[in-house]
């Protein structure tokens, strides 16, 4: 994620705040705001304490994973998904 799409969620927690209606799902922005800063701390101690290298390597690893579930998790045999020939 981009540190424009953190800021917008920050935004929209401090808004939603501050108003007096329902706040839409407040759970997913809070949750997302923390997964990044929580990320950002695993980053930085692993850094600390083993290097760069293996960080590359386990960052590669982890997006191919997520790249790779992502696809199968996407896939679908739907008729309305095939071609029409």
């Amino acid at each position: 994620m981009t540190t424009t799409v953190l800021t917008l969620t920050l935004t929209e927690l401090a808004a939603d705040s501050a108003s007096a209606g329902p706040v839409p799902r407040p759970g997913r922005r809070i949750v997302s705001v923390l997964a990044m800063f929580l990320g950002a701390l695993a980053g930085a101690v692993l850094l600390r304490h083993a290097g760069l290298a293996p960080i590359l390597g386990l960052a590669l690893v982890l997006l191919a994973a997520t790249s790779v579930a992502g696809h199968r998790l996407s896939a679908s045999n739907a008729a309305w998904t095939r071609p029409q020939s």
